[in-house]
């Protein structure tokens, strides 16, 4: 590895876009390397937490824009604060709008629970409530959230919009960026400023512009059937679907989890569409069946057609179909990002010109954490943080920009040019945060013998779990409610300790 050059290294004020879980951590890791001047979170909601976020809404209250369908264009623009005229509405968005906070959207909905055991989820530095269950709800995880910005709060600036991030030169010949803010506080609405500072952490995270594919016919069938098709991100609660048939489209962690819930009071069977097997477990039910993807959304014409009807892959249609719920992603989206050259978004389903899925290669002073798919986000994004604080601070170096682009290839010819490219099963998340410690831990002592905040590293009890996580999550679905009082592993029959008896005795047999 080669040094950066110089001006590169001398980095002192920090913009953060996010104060999600990611912007957090990365906020505790730079301040840990004792040499910045400067570190600013920007938030545009009036809370920490990013996505866990919860706001309930109904179709009713969304508009046309975010009922798009298809929805094929990763470049949607900033994001809106939800308004409400005086009165209007109740609950948390009511209060947040009375109070004069924004609200944005985020895609949890009301029964939401995580889909990893709080055992791999959390940060280094923090443990969960013992009173906490083993998956936690939304509620729990944001508390927990809440929890860890505490020491960093004071670098938010909270309902404060990044409208524009631009690549300027300094003196020098330095990188450096002009950050271009809004207000979206009530009382102080579009109040524009413009900041600069030697390095930005890109943490808004990706899951705000949804992705609905154009499906041979479906604009025409949403133009004559409006509200009958929504993205998963607009999705709140099961009871609005009671008693209608319904069609979930996609079976990663949203499509089985919002399906399993809608399934309880739709018509029956729900109609679970997937181009392939999830990596997730679920037991064979009669009140779920199995399709494949679906190929065209059929229109009736004169006569006899079939109303609201679609066809799949195996030539099945379906009709009198009451709601489709497509759980089918987001793309990558950066609006702000618009000037970058070379870019970082071009089809939005990838980042490019990136290294190691965290530092854009032409710049490497903009950085862009938990990017990749299938992954633990908390202690990956700790892992990332701590290697990118050392980087800036000056006692890690990075590769030539020729082997960073190298590495870039390597990636595109193993992973695909698509949505793969930044996906990291099991056992390469694993892999990545150990990789990331390593890097880290192998950087020089900085001034006065600073070592900076030492990053997660995964051994073997946190591999055993990751490789069993999706039995560990159905097996404590399988609870129903009685799942909500489970604590520990231990009590669904998942003991580390008993596993790795077993297997030294086997061994010891095999001898």
């Amino acid at each position: 590895m080669v040094s950066l050059p110089e001006p590169r290294r001398n980095v002192s004020s920090i913009a953060i876009i996010g104060a999600g879980p990611s912007g957090l951590a990365a906020a505790k890791y730079l301040l840990a390397e004792q040499c910045f001047t400067n570190v600013t979170i920007f938030e545009q909601r009036a809370t920490v937490g990013g996505t866990w976020n919860y706001v309930p809404i109904s179709p009713s209250e969304l508009t046309s824009k975010e009922l798009a369908v298809p929805q094929t264009d990763p470049h949607a623009g900033h994001d809106v604060p939800l308004r409400r005229s005086s009165g209007a509405g109740s609950g948390l968005l009511g209060e947040q709008e009375q109070s004069g906070d924004a609200v944005f959207l985020s895609p949890l909905y009301e029964r939401l629970e995580t889909n990893i055991p709080r055992n791999l989820m959390g940060f280094s530095d923090l443990n969960w409530p013992d009173e906490c269950q083993l998956f936690p709800t939304h509620e729990e995880a944001m508390a927990y959230i809440e929890r860890y910005a505490k020491d960093v709060r004071h670098l938010i600036r909270f309902r404060t919009q990044v409208l524009d991030v631009r690549l300027v030169e300094g003196q020098g010949g330095k990188d450096q960026w002009v950050v271009r803010t809004k207000s979206v506080a009530a009382d102080d609405y579009g109040n524009d400023e413009e900041q600069v500072y030697d390095a930005v952490v890109v943490a808004s995270g990706h899951f705000n512009v949804p992705y609905v594919p154009n499906i041979n016919g479906i604009k025409a069938w949403n133009e004559k059937y409006p509200g009958v098709i929504l993205h998963s991100k607009f999705y709140r609660r099961p009871e609005e679907y009671k008693g209608k048939k319904v069609v979930v489209v996609g079976n990663s962690a949203s499509g089985i989890d919002i399906g399993a819930q809608i399934s309880t009071v739709c018509a029956r069977p729900l109609l679970q569409s997937a181009r392939s097997e999830s990596f997730l477990l679920s037991d064979a039910s009669s009140s779920v069946r199995d399709m494949p993807e679906i190929i065209e959304f059929i229109l009736p014409a004169a006569g006899n057609s079939p109303t609201r009807a679609v066809r799949f892959a195996d030539g099945t249609i379906e009709e009198n179909v009451d709601a489709i719920v497509f759980c089918t992603g987001y793309f990558y989206s950066y609006p702000f990002l618009q000037s970058l050259d070379p870019p970082l978004v071009s089809d939005g389903t990838r980042t490019e010109n990136l290294y190691q899925h965290l530092f854009y290669r032409p710049h490497p002073t903009l950085a862009f954490p938990t990017l990749p798919q299938k992954i633990i986000p908390f202690p990956i994004a700790e892992a990332q943080s701590a290697v990118v604080a050392r980087v800036w601070s000056g006692r890690l170096s990075l590769p030539s920009e020729s082997d960073m682009r190298a590495w870039e290839r390597r990636t595109l010819s193993e992973n695909g040019p698509g949505r793969g490219f930044h996906l990291l099963k099991f056992p390469k998340d694993a892999d990545y945060i150990d990789g990331l410690h390593d890097w880290a831990m192998s950087a020089e002592l900085g001034e006065g013998g600073v070592r900076g905040k030492e990053p997660p590293y995964w051994g073997e009890k946190e591999y055993w779990m990751r490789e069993r996580f999706p039995a560990i999550k159905k097996a404590f679905q399988d609870l129903g409610e009685g799942r909500r009082g489970t604590r520990r592993l231990e009590e669904i029959g998942f003991d580390f300790e008993a596993w790795k008896r077993e297997r030294e005795e086997e061994g010891k047999r095999l001898l």
